[in-house]
């Protein structure tokens, strides 16, 4: 099930059981610092609305959809070492042969990862970071976290962010991209582009008794598909009901 669908269907079942849990006193046990975490919650939505959603909203609408899709591809070739080399932290060497021949053939043939001829060629794109390595090899994912700008995490995913960050700088922008300037353009059209992508969520959101239900189960669900990616959505929403004790159970590394 490709990333829309599941968030779909993730709107579907938290936009009928999500908000429940407020009205009913239940505290998620994955959420040991809910308290903090909603405070942070409300000021990443302050600064959102005010800032980056209406920015959000002006490149949807100014920047013909044709570009904003090749500075997507160019922005996501240019991060995709990363994945690359969490495939091979996690033992899977056929993905990450597969994610370096994406990066060689958009590199090339897509002039420099504007084009993504790599998924015509049927080399497709996978999602991996250091804190999904961390799962793989047994690390719980620890209490819930809503970071100041960068949004919904845990404690494991948050200990990820570092490997990731030096990953990508020490292979990308240290060694292609040494004008500050470009970087940091690169960056702010990473982050609009991410907000841009979001915008079909935020009548959901905004109508929501609990937005910050949704978002917490919405990520930890997501992350957990993408950790085990041999069960159906549909496994993951009952385990979440059953939760036991809110812990993860990582399948050890094949």
């Amino acid at each position: 099930m490709n990333r829309a669908a599941l968030l779909a269907l993730l709107l579907l079942n938290l936009g009928i059981t999500g908000c429940a849990a407020l009205p009913n006193g239940k505290h998620d046990p994955r959420d040991r610092f809910e308290r903090f975490n909603r405070s942070v919650y409300k000021f990443n939505t302050a600064l959102d609305h005010a800032v980056l959603r209406p920015v959000a909203r002006a490149y949807v609408r100014y920047v013909p959809g044709p570009i904003r899709t090749s500075l997507s591809n160019f922005t996501s070739n240019l991060a995709y070492p990363t994945t690359v080399a969490n495939d091979v932290f996690q033992g899977k060497i056929t993905d990450g042969v597969s994610d370096a021949a994406r990066i060689i053939v958009n590199t090339t043939i897509g002039i420099g990862g504007l084009f993504d001829p790599a998924t015509r060629m049927g080399l497709d794109r996978h999602t991996q970071d250091f804190g999904l390595t961390l799962g793989r090899w047994g690390v719980p994912s620890g209490p819930y976290l809503m970071l100041p700008l960068l949004g919904p995490s845990t404690v494991r995913d948050t200990a990820g962010l570092g490997p990731d960050y030096l990953l990508t700088y020490e292979i990308v922008s240290r060694n292609l991209i040494t004008n500050n300037y470009v970087s940091g353009g690169l960056f702010v059209v990473t982050q609009i582009d991410r907000r841009a992508g979001l915008l079909d969520t935020d009548k959901a959101l905004d109508a929501a008794y609990d937005p910050y239900g949704i978002v917490r189960s919405a990520y930890l669900q997501r992350r957990n598909y993408l950790l085990r990616g041999d069960e159906t959505p549909d496994d993951l929403l009952k385990e979440d009901e059953s939760d036991n004790g809110g812990k993860d159970k990582p399948d050890p590394p094949k």
